[in-house]
């Protein structure tokens, strides 16, 4: 392939128009030998993504079904896209960077204005509802709906955990309380408004993964208090910021990726090392009078998720029986001392 063809895709995020490829010299009789499958080939070397537009069989192969084919799918959509289309929901994410929890069936989301109204076509989801443009943002050359609406439109599109993911996300990011509330009060009487309503409620940007979004859920339905996210602590072995903490239950969330190590995708240099480490800091943790209360992401889903909030309501009782139901003073005024030293824990 001439090489100014290859550039062109790799300059528009692996995809090529009719019209593009047209100007680089390539032929329409090529383009359609592009498109089929040639003897001795098991694909085609182009693949049609919208009706002149195109992407090669080998970036498409190299991205994943979840995130990589529906996000490249939602940009084709937006470029080919007349009338105001921009990306939304899902593909918002994507292309923002918006950690998301796997839908059921993973599809691309198109919104323009309209009265609200949806439908699916060919793996595509259009929907028509009201934004205001200076909701519209400009990435990398592909329009979608900013943060705070997006967020908000994963809470009504998926329901109360997409949608306090996103929220926790965004919130990481800057946008406040106030702005998802100001992108939540045009949806009057839209569908899933409740459960959007719900996650800005109890977004939290203290949650700093998908992972602690799904603790924190976990731990207010178990009922055994309000969750304070990223608490600090002074131990022997130097300041623990604990995912979050109730009274005197610390609550923390353990990914694999953690333990993985850094040449198979992970973050640990040396696992074994990093296992052991942990052991001594969750000893350290608990000699400062806490118990300490650990979830993986498997405890969240299924029969583990009520085994999960029977644990931490047993070790929330088990705190209180030891060390009493409120935080100590002294401990409420240490970790407010951490705090304006620090910030907070990615700046410790």
């Amino acid at each position: 392939m001439h090489p100014r063809v290859l550039a062109a895709l790799a300059a528009n995020g692996g995809l090529i128009t009719r019209a593009q490829a047209l100007d680089l010299g390539v032929g329409p009789g090529e383009i359609r030998a592009y498109l089929h499958r040639r003897r001795g080939e098991d694909e085609p070397r182009w693949r049609v993504l919208r009706r002149g537009i195109y992407t090669t069989t080998e970036i498409w192969n190299a991205l994943d079904q979840h995130v990589g084919r529906p996000l490249l799918v939602a940009r084709a959509c937006g470029l080919a896209a007349r009338r105001g289309w921009v990306l939304s929901h899902d593909s918002s994410c994507h292309l923002q960077r918006i950690p998301v929890l796997r839908p059921d069936v993973p599809l691309s989301h198109l919104t323009r204005p309209g009265w609200t109204n949806a439908w699916t076509e060919y793996g595509i989801k259009h929907h028509l509802a009201r934004f205001d443009p200076d909701q519209v943002v400009d990435v990398e050359g592909t329009k979608a709906l900013d943060l705070a609406r997006t967020a908000v439109d994963m809470g009504r599109e998926h329901g109360l955990r997409h949608g306090l993911v996103a929220c926790d996300a965004v919130m990481r990011r800057g946008v406040s309380r106030q702005e998802l509330e100001a992108a939540l009060e045009v949806m009057v009487c839209w569908p899933g408004r409740r459960a959007a309503q719900r996650a800005v409620a109890v977004a939290d940007p203290g949650a700093e993964s998908v992972l602690e979004s799904l603790a924190r859920e976990l731990v207010i339905e178990a009922g055994v208090g309000e969750p304070e996210t990223q608490f600090p602590m002074r131990t022997e072995r130097g300041i623990a910021w604990c995912d979050i903490r109730v009274g005197n239950q610390v609550i923390e969330s353990d990914g694999e990726v953690k333990y993985t190590p850094v040449d198979r995708g992970g973050l640990s240099e040396d696992p074994r090392r990093t296992v052991f480490e942990e052991k001594l800091r969750e000893r350290a943790v608990a000699d400062r009078r806490f118990v300490v209360t650990r979830l993986v992401w498997e405890d969240h889903w299924g029969r583990r998720r009520a085994e999960a909030i029977a644990r931490v309501q047993r070790d929330h009782a088990e705190a209180i029986a030891r060390f009493g139901p409120m935080l100590p003073e002294e401990m409420a005024r240490e970790a407010e001392r951490i705090r304006r030293q620090y910030g907070d824990r990615r700046s410790a």
